[in-house]
């Protein structure tokens, strides 16, 4: 399989590959812990578009779409700037989200998408990611050497998580 890790910009290619990605997803996560409709009502309700290409064309923001044989397989939004009470004050910190789908999953996959976004993010002193508890990509980020700062919730359905952290340098 030909994996790729590369930039994406707010177009609407990006987009469209960004919203199919964060579909499937939000509904694999939550399968079994929340009812159905409530994940499709969220999908239809609040994957917006508009908001995502603004959100994509703030400086502070980058985004990074994994791609399997063509197909895209998981995405990483990374976020300058932004903080948690739970990290120590005084470092620049930077937020990422990170998701593949689980037909991509495998470890060439994790590392091609892991190693853009650590490379993207290499300006800042914390990189730090809010990941549910039952996410199967936290594992993965213990490995990579992140640590559990602080329990939290995380998601449209306020599921249980970590704030997970990795300092930089």
């Amino acid at each position: 399989m030909n994996i790729n890790s590369k930039f994406t910009v707010g177009s609407e290619e990006g987009i469209s590959d960004l919203i199919r990605l964060i579909d499937s997803s939000v509904y694999t996560l939550h399968q079994g812990l929340v009812p159905e409709e409530d994940i499709k009502k969220y999908i239809e309700n609040n994957i917006d578009p508009r908001k995502m290409i603004n959100d994509l064309n703030n400086l502070s923001n980058q985004m990074i779409i994994t791609y399997a044989d063509d197909r895209p397989a998981g995405y990483s939004i990374i976020k300058s700037g932004t903080s948690h009470p739970s990290l120590p004050e005084g470092k620049r910190a930077t937020e990422i989200s990170f998701v593949i789908l689980a037909e991509f999953d495998s470890e060439e996959t994790r590392q091609s998408l892991w190693k853009k976004s650590r490379s993207a993010a290499s300006f800042t002193d914390i990189i730090w990611i809010n990941m549910m508890t039952h996410d199967p990509l936290l594992e993965f980020f213990r490995e990579s050497g992140f640590r559990v700062a602080a329990d939290a919730v995380a998601g449209p359905f306020q599921l249980p998580s970590h704030i997970l952290q990795l300092e930089i340098g």
